[in-house]
């Protein structure tokens, strides 16, 4: 297709083709920096590499910033798709709130970050894709196509070409092994936490909070070189239903990451879809076990309570924007180490909308940040000592309709060759116990602590 080029945005050309599928690390090492990947229930996995273009912001105004830029991006478009999934998109995320990324191990990503992919591999349910983008003074459709069949040359020759990605599930084989922690430091000790909960929730009993979520960072030096594309591998295998997701700054030199559970929008046309996702157990060592468990969260006052503010909150922030609302019933969502209750959301828009004006009315949702609002993003700034940057944040992509899907950046970390910095938080409401809250931000450290330790179960200094 094309589309209207505007006079002061620069040309786009992007031409795909298809070609057989390669292995996921074949693909993902042979990809330039930075590199992306996003993958999501319902939607195509992308492994993006270099950038065709860049779009950053900050401060307050960063979501209505990047989606003007992505207006003005789109709008000059030579383009040829082959199959709507691997059309041109930018991917990026912003950060949780303003100033949240001037300390480490943030440093290296604004608050607001897109990129367009200049080597784009999109693989959907009818076949691998790969497309080559240019915008500027690099968008001349010769040269892209040249630069197409050269790519396309190039995966044909990779190693694993036609292999089925994932390999090994427990680490052997040719794939990496799983790098073992020497040492970890928390940003939070016992105390200081008990401290910080029983504060949130007397303040919370005297009216001033509704809810507020709490959380923490756990840095972990690694024993041996971090291994990218096996932990994306594993992550995939064991958290299939999850969005996962992958972003380099720009000189590659770290990478934000993670498999979570939590959608917190996607719009196409004008349907909506979102969740409630709060209150959390774990999983039993057997199915009864589980399944008592699944019923006790179901039945606890305090995780229903924690849950129904959140889907309270989303019904009323679509509200403003839609013709008509409706929330299925809630549910036990099981994932490979919590169980969490579960509503989802759909909507229908009474007018075109472009997906970042439902992002930046969402969030930050109360499943990680609270009520209300501004008073639980400072009591979350006063406490916590550390920047959350991306963490708890949406990450996800846009495409030339003004549609997408981004997620909540939960169960992440933040991961350079040598070191890991997880994030994890929990809801704080009025009946909250500090040492229960406690022991379920360690619960969440564990999708993505357990591909950091050893094939040995050793944690290091955990």
């Amino acid at each position: 297709m094309k589309g209207a080029r505007s006079r002061s945005s620069p040309p786009l050309v992007s031409r795909t083709t298809a070609i057989d599928e390669p292995a996921f690390a074949a693909a993902f090492d042979a990809l330039p920096v930075p590199r992306t990947t996003w993958s999501a229930p319902g939607d195509a996995l992308v492994i993006g590499g270099g950038a065709a273009a860049t779009l950053t912001a900050a401060g307050g105004d960063r979501f209505a910033a990047i989606r003007d830029a992505t207006t003005e991006l789109f709008e000059s478009g030579d383009v040829h798709a082959g199959t709507e999934a691997a059309r041109p998109r930018v991917f990026g995320g912003f950060a949780f709130h303003e100033g949240a990324c001037d300390g480490d191990p943030w440093t290296p990503f604004p608050e607001a970050r897109f990129v367009m992919p200049r080597v784009q591999l999109t693989v959907a349910d009818n076949g691998a894709w790969l497309t080559v983008n240019a915008v500027g003074d690099d968008a001349d459709v010769s040269a892209v196509e040249d630069r197409l069949a050269s790519e396309v040359d190039r995966f044909a020759a990779l190693d694993g070409v036609g292999e089925a990605p994932g390999g090994d599930a427990d680490g052997r084989g040719d794939r990496p092994p799983r790098p073992g922690i020497s040492e970890s430091r928390r940003t939070t000790s016992p105390e200081a936490w008990r401290e910080s909960v029983v504060a949130a929730v007397d303040r919370i009993r005297d009216g001033d909070l509704r809810k507020v979520v709490l959380a923490q960072a756990l840095e972990a030096d690694l024993a041996a070189d971090f291994p990218r594309a096996a932990t994306l591998e594993r992550l995939a295998e064991k958290y299939p239903d999850c969005h996962r997701y992958w972003f380099e700054p720009e000189a590659g030199e770290s990478a934000f990451f993670g498999a979570t559970p939590e959608r917190l929008v996607s719009l196409r046309g004008r349907t909506v879809e979102t969740d409630a996702l709060a209150g959390t157990t774990g999983r039993g060592e057997t199915p009864s076990e589980d399944e008592w468990l699944a019923r006790e969260l179901l039945d606890d006052e305090k995780n229903v309570h924690e849950h129904e503010l959140v889907a309270e909150t989303v019904r009323d922030q679509l509200e403003p924007f839609a013709a008509s609302i409706s929330a299925g019933e809630r549910r036990v969502r099981r994932l490979a180490t919590v169980q969490h209750l579960h509503t989802p959301i759909t909507a229908e828009l009474d007018a075109d909308r472009h997906v970042l004006d439902l992002v930046e009315a969402l969030h930050p949702t109360p499943a990680v940040g609270g009520l209300p609002p501004d008073r639980a993003l400072a009591t979350i700034r006063e406490t916590e000592p550390f920047d959350r940057g991306w963490y708890a944040a949406p990450v996800g992509w846009i495409d030339a309709a003004g549609n997408g899907a981004f997620a909540v950046a939960i169960r992440s970390a933040v991961a350079t060759r040598r070191r890991a910095t997880l994030f994890a938080g929990v809801g704080i409401v009025s009946d909250s116990d500090p040492d229960r809250e406690w022991d379920e931000v360690q619960l969440k450290y564990r999708p993505i602590l357990d591909e950091l330790e050893g094939d040995d179960g050793d944690a290091g200094g955990r």
